[in-house]
């Protein structure tokens, strides 16, 4: 009982720290990698699973926190599998999310 509760607070706090690490990134950067720095260290110690939104903004090589269009590059698939192709600009990794699979499967 009291772990859930302590494991329910860590995730509102992980949610404030990455909302205002968005927020902060025109503003300064340094603070949102901070922000963001600080939420993941909060979900690991007390083992919070991160949400979709959440993980989708931290790369899966480096692990640094990654700024959609400022440290990382979008780009849409060509082929018949519909995905977008992520590349963090800080290491240099390339990671894919399938948004369909291909047609031949459906």
């Amino acid at each position: 009982m009291r772990r859930q509760i302590i494991k329910d607070i860590a995730r509102d706090r992980v949610r404030i720290l990455m909302a205002n690490a968005l927020n902060e990134v025109r503003g300064n950067e340094k603070i949102a990698h901070q922000q963001a720095y600080l939420a993941k260290k909060i979900a690991m110690r007390l083992r919070v699973r991160l949400d979709y939104e959440i993980r989708h903004l931290f790369c899966k090589k480096c692990k640094q926190f990654i700024i959609p269009g400022k440290d990382s590059r979008i780009r849409i698939g060509r082929t018949r599998t519909k995905c977008i192709r992520i590349t963090c600009l800080k290491c240099g990794h390339t990671y894919h999310k399938i948004l369909i699979k291909s047609y031949k499967d459906l």
